[in-house]
This record gives C-alpha cells, sequence and structure tokens, in this order.
C-alpha cells in the first residue's frame, strides 16, 4: 500500500509542476513581429541613397556597380529617398511609406537607361 500511495504522490506533484508550469507560460508576455521593412531599387552606379525618416533617422547607401541597392532593417515610418552623385541630391522621393513586411521600391532614372558601371 505504501508503494502505491508514494506513486500517487510522485504523479500528483509532477502533475502539479507541469500545471503550474502551463500557467507560468500563459504569463509571460508575446514577443511582437519584426517592426523593420527594407527599402530596395536601382539607379546610378556609384551614386548614393540616403533615406530621412520623418522622425529625424537617416540611413544611407551606395549604388554597386550592377545598379543596385538595398537598405536593411529601416524602422517603419514615412521616408523622403535623396538619390546623390558627387555630393549633391540629383533626385528626391518624398512620402515613402514603409509597413511591417513590406519592402518599398525607389527607382531612380539612369543615363540612356543604363544603371550599370561602364566597363571605361
Amino acid at each position: 500500500m505504501k508503494g502505491k500511495l508514494r506513486n500517487t504522490r510522485v504523479a500528483g506533484t509532477f502533475l502539479l509542476g507541469m500545471v503550474m508550469l502551463a500557467g507560468i507560460g500563459a504569463c509571460l508576455p508575446a514577443h511582437a513581429q519584426g517592426t523593420t521593412a527594407m527599402i530596395f531599387g536601382h539607379g546610378p552606379a556609384g551614386a548614393t541613397v540616403t533615406a530621412h525618416s520623418s522622425t529625424g533617422g537617416e540611413r544611407h547607401t551606395t549604388i554597386n556597380s550592377g545598379g543596385r541597392y538595398k537598405l536593411l532593417s529601416v524602422p517603419m515610418g514615412t521616408y523622403t529617398i535623396i538619390l546623390e552623385k558627387d555630393g549633391k541630391a540629383v533626385d528626391t522621393r518624398k512620402n515613402i511609406p514603409l509597413t511591417v513586411g513590406r519592402g518599398a521600391q525607389v527607382d531612380f532614372a539612369c543615363e540612356n537607361d543604363k544603371c550599370e558601371a561602364s566597363d571605361s
């Protein structure tokens, strides 16, 4: 009889522990999904793309030799995207919204429709 009573107590204690752990898990905060997106596109190779947030943040990147660029992990918000060449703004796109899980494609015109770096 002692063995059965002991086994019942052990099983009961185990079950109570599992219920308590489940209760603790139910009280843990939920983690929000990512709150960033990306801005990408094409433009003249070697130019700089700057994204200015309406809240004051700023990100920069250089367009690669293939005429492509990406700004990753950009916080949600509304942006002004500026194309700079030789230190001067040459084109601007205003009111570009970034929302969760979506990227924004912002393309800039290239001379003779050729964005890649020339071989010469």
